[in-house]
């Protein structure tokens, strides 16, 4: 039926356009007759079949003009714009089907006149209608008026195909559904290949497009395309071409330039025409030229079709003087690739995470989580004991995270906004739940309606990941609200692993900031809980005079801010009228529900089982988040073990009570190294990835991926397999590819090293044929991390306090920062803090063999420990322990403030009563008892 009235509308204007033209055409002349006659008396051509002479000219110009002469005038200029008005329209027709017919392109509309530009709307309209189907069959250069102004109409929403209706024999127009457009995220269809996990974002006959790929959003158009994506408007005949008749994740096809979908996924055209090019629009332009921004290759040119972005790109060959690799290298069997940098990882998914397990979590609520990680990483480190003799190893530190969140930890940080290494933040918005139509984040406290139903095979796992988002919402920011959720012990039983607690985040109820979970008895509680939020936040906005919380909240004048309030809980019919009353409120209030089941009144959404939204409701979420009950239970735990409460903490003079948390993985056995004046390459790795040889620093050339190798391959002296090595440096990229990139990266490091050392044999990164491992080689490389952990080992075996001094200090000499510092590999992370806590240890038990005769310097050991971890209380406990020796109280206080400061920054945390004893034993007066000081 659309369709129907798309033709007729499509009839209806071409009527008009033909009766306007035939009005221009035969009315004007009828009129001009008959208003002015013979329109050339003003000259003196008084009648056509009598010519004026040159004194007739003279004595019309030099007369006075009469009425009737100056209406002669006007009726010759209206006879000239009509000659011209026929003129153009005779072009328009013979371009127009020229043009139809694979003529020669027509000019540029910068030159059309006014008069030109009615002729051609008009021609245009007439045209379009007649030959429609003609007009769909174009590929070639740029054509009539109607169709470059179809091609300048926008996006449409349509609601999505029905799973059991056949699609793939329709080939002929797809009606548009009209919906409402208000809203801020478009609806679309819920199959988008975007929302899918294995692989299939894009389709195949897309992956291979010359120019890449658009996902429609709304507003676009194929016009606006073409000058965003190729340089040239008139250039949308080839995207119309490219993507012509194939269809799309909806079930329609493009087989109409005026009309595309919010949602599809476009083939582009090569923006660079090359020379040589066919017809002009036929999808397939030369790619031979390099790609941007990419060096000319030093053999013949690949005639294959330039990938798109987001493929990897095909190594490049390039001469290699280098030697060959031992036998079995898979490495130096790959063809080395230009130094230049490489793509940035491109994920499997779009959107989102497969969780190992089960579930499937969305970017944005990735990141979230990872910045819970992260918080909880500085809290270890901030109760973490120096003991002496450090537990020197070269493996990382255990990880926070259970295994099964391992991927989102690493993938989330990668995603996630850039932070400050002491101050970790989440995502925006807040409260990701899901993705839409364009992979775009969706926020529950952002969604249209007065709520949410949850209902189907994924509602349980779904409110898993509802649950998840809206506490890490905030959670590692200070002096901002936290929103807070109220649900049923019921309910959240079933979304824990069987026997879980079903409790809150704050049982016992000392987090400095509340309860954030609240847990009912029952659902008709929370819902009285949440009739009585509604009342005080309805009574606060009559008080003020303020519209809705939010306007309330951004009040300078106000203390008594409110959060957002989620009421988490099952479908009720005995209650729904209730419940529906708090729904209502949901936008002013800022109160949301989540409903669990059928409910009235609210429409509900059908959730599969990988948290695809179904069925025929219109919703901007096309996809929520999902997780397993053991994945909810691991970040529930995390969120309690980072909330900011009153701590006893351990003293400094006490005896160790917990033995040091064992390595995350097994110790390597440390290589012997050469002098650093010996080796050929020096390997520096705590602190910025660097490479010296004896001609000084290799700034140009190598590769980024190349240094991320070296680094890993210091981290593990026994080596790692290309897969191990793919796992750490490219989590979020298909393994396959992620392994050819690797290989690129060791062969360009040997031929750089080869090159910066002058020396061809050595293979600096050596390969085990027998298991498959890289290393490196510790014959010609030295590596900084190996020689501080070597120190650290001989300061442990000796019990001479100037021989431990010394290897002490050739250690922290050694340490030149975090351990691949400026890397945002997570992986880099546990093993950063492994190196960090072992060196922090060193620069105390330098404090404590200098204290006796040198406490001045005892205590700048110590504050250069704390430059190094900012956060861990011991080493301020120890500083303020020196000052109180020396009777400096005021030193002892400076102290004190200044972790306070520090650790305000990590979730309002404040120093341990532990500290706090150690600053008041320091500050204690000093009595003299018979000459002895006590």
């Amino acid at each position: 039926m659309p369709g129907a009235f798309a033709v007729i509308a499509r009839t209806v204007r071409a009527v008009l356009a033909l009766a306007a033209l035939a009005g221009f055409t035969a009315g004007v002349p009828w009129l001009l007759i008959v208003a002015a006659g013979w329109p050339l008396e003003w000259i003196g051509w008084h009648q056509p079949d009598a010519i004026p002479d040159a004194d007739d000219l003279y004595a019309a110009v030099t007369s006075p003009w009469s009425d009737h002469m100056l209406l002669a005038l006007l009726a010759t200029i209206g006879w000239v714009l009509w000659a011209q008005f026929l003129r153009d329209t005779t072009i328009e027709i013979i371009e127009a089907l020229a043009a139809r017919g694979g003529g020669p392109p027509r000019p540029p509309a910068r030159r059309r006149g006014p008069i030109r530009w009615i002729a051609a709307a008009l021609v245009g309209a007439i045209v379009g209608a007649v030959l429609f189907d003609t007009a769909r069959a174009i590929t070639h250069t740029p054509g009539t008026a109607v169709a470059d102004a179809a091609a300048r109409n926008p996006a449409v929403t349509v609601a999505p195909a029905r799973p059991d209706t056949p699609t793939a024999a329709y080939h002929g127009p797809r009606p548009a559904l009209t919906l409402d457009m208000s809203a801020t995220t478009p609806s679309t269809s819920t199959t988008t290949p975007a929302a899918h996990r294995d692989g299939t974002a894009v389709p195949s006959w897309v992956r291979d497009a010359p120019g890449g790929t658009h996902r429609v959003v709304a507003g676009d158009n194929l016009w606006d395309l073409a000058a965003t994506h190729l340089g040239d408007p008139h250039r949308w005949r080839e995207i119309y071409t490219l993507n012509r008749g194939h269809e799309q994740a909806n079930g329609y096809a493009l087989t109409d330039p005026d009309e595309i979908h919010v949602g599809w996924i476009l083939a582009l055209p090569a923006r660079d025409t090359a020379p040589g090019l066919g017809a002009a629009g036929s999808g397939s332009p030369d790619t031979s030229a390099p790609p941007a921004n990419e060096p000319g290759p030093a053999v013949p040119p690949p005639t294959t079709a330039a990938p798109a972005p987001g493929i990897p790109e095909p190594p490049v060959p390039e001469p290699d003087t280098a030697e060959p690799g031992a036998p079995g290298d898979p490495a130096d069997t790959a063809i080395p690739a230009p130094d230049t940098e490489p793509q940035q990882d491109e994920p499997h998914d779009d959107a989102g995470i497969a969780l190992p397990a089960q579930g499937w979590i969305s970017l944005g609520l990735a990141a979230a989580i990872a910045a819970v990680a992260a918080l909880l990483r500085l809290q270890h480190r901030r109760r973490a004991r120096l003991t002496f003799p450090p537990p020197v190893s070269i493996a990382p530190h255990p990880a926070p995270m259970p295994p099964s969140l391992t991927r989102i930890d690493t993938i989330g940080n990668r995603h996630g906004p850039s932070t400050e290494d002491h101050h970790p933040t989440g995502p925006t918005p807040p409260a990701p739940i899901g993705i839409d139509t364009d992979a775009a984040e969706v926020s529950l406290f952002h969604l249209p309606g007065p709520g949410i139903v949850l209902h189907g095979d994924g509602a349980i796992p779904a409110a898993r990941a509802t649950l998840a988002a809206v506490l890490t919402t905030n959670a590692t920011e200070t002096a901002v609200l936290r929103p807070v959720v109220v649900t049923t012990a019921n309910l959240l039983a079933q979304l824990l692993p069987q026997g879980a607690p079903a409790v809150g985040l704050d049982p016992d109820g000392t987090a400095y900031d509340g309860e954030r979970l609240l847990v009912l008895a029952d659902t008709a509680a929370a819902i009285t809980h949440a009739e009585e939020e509604m009342i005080t936040r309805r009574r606060l906005l009559d008080t003020f005079n303020a519209e809705t919380i939010t306007d309330l909240n951004t009040r300078d004048g106000h203390a008594e801010t409110q959060p957002p309030y989620v009421l988490l809980i099952e479908a009720t019919s005995r209650h729904a009228t209730r419940l529906q009353a708090v729904a209502t409120h949901r936008a002013a209030l800022d109160l949301h529900p989540v409903i669990l089941g059928q409910q009235d009144a609210i429409p509900g959404l059908e959730i599969s089982a990988d948290g695809a939204v179904t069925g025929d409701t219109l919703h901007p979420v096309i996809r929520l988040s999902t997780l397993g009950s053991d994945e909810l239970a691991a970040i529930l735990t995390m969120l309690t073990d980072t909330l900011a409460r009153p701590e006893a903490g351990t003293d400094v003079d006490d005896p160790p009570t917990e033995t040091p948390p064992a390595p995350a993985e097994a110790a390597e056995p440390l290589p012997a190294q050469a002098d650093d004046a010996t080796a050929l390459v020096r390997l520096r790795v705590l602190g910025p990835v660097t490479v010296t040889t004896d001609t000084g620093p290799i700034a140009t050339g190598m590769r980024t991926g190349s240094y991320t190798v070296l680094a890993v391959l210091a981290a593990h002296p026994t080596g790692r397999t290309l897969d191990q090595l793919a796992a750490d440096l490219h989590p979020d990229v298909d393994p396959a590819v992620a392994v050819k990139r690797v290989r690129t990266d060791i062969t360009s490091a040997r031929r750089i090293l080869r090159t910066a050392t002058g020396r061809h044999e050595p293979m600096f990164i050596v390969h085990d044929s027998a298991t498959s491992r890289y290393q490196l080689d510790p014959q010609t490389v030295t590596v900084d991390l190996w020689q501080m952990l070597t120190a650290l080992e001989h300061a442990t075996t000796t019990n001479d306090d100037a021989t431990t001094l010394a290897a002490l200090r050739q250690a922290t000499e050694l340490y030149g920062g975090d351990f691949a510092e400026g890397h945002d590999h997570t992986w880099a992370t546990d093993y950063a803090t492994s190196y960090r806590h072992q060196i922090l240890t060193a620069y105390a038990h330098i404090a404590e063999i200098l204290e006796p005769d040198h406490p001045d310097h005892a205590v700048a050991a110590l504050e250069r420990a704390t430059e190094l971890d900012p956060v861990n209380e011991e080493l301020y406990q120890r500083i303020m322990r020196i000052h109180g020796r020396q009777q400096r109280p005021d030193a002892v206080r400076r102290t004190l403030r200044r972790l306070e400061e520090r650790l305000a920054d990590l979730g309002d945390t404040e120093p341990s009563q532990a500290t706090r004893r150690v600053a008041e034993r320091q500050l204690r007066p000093v009595t003299q008892v018979s000459g002895t000081r006590q």
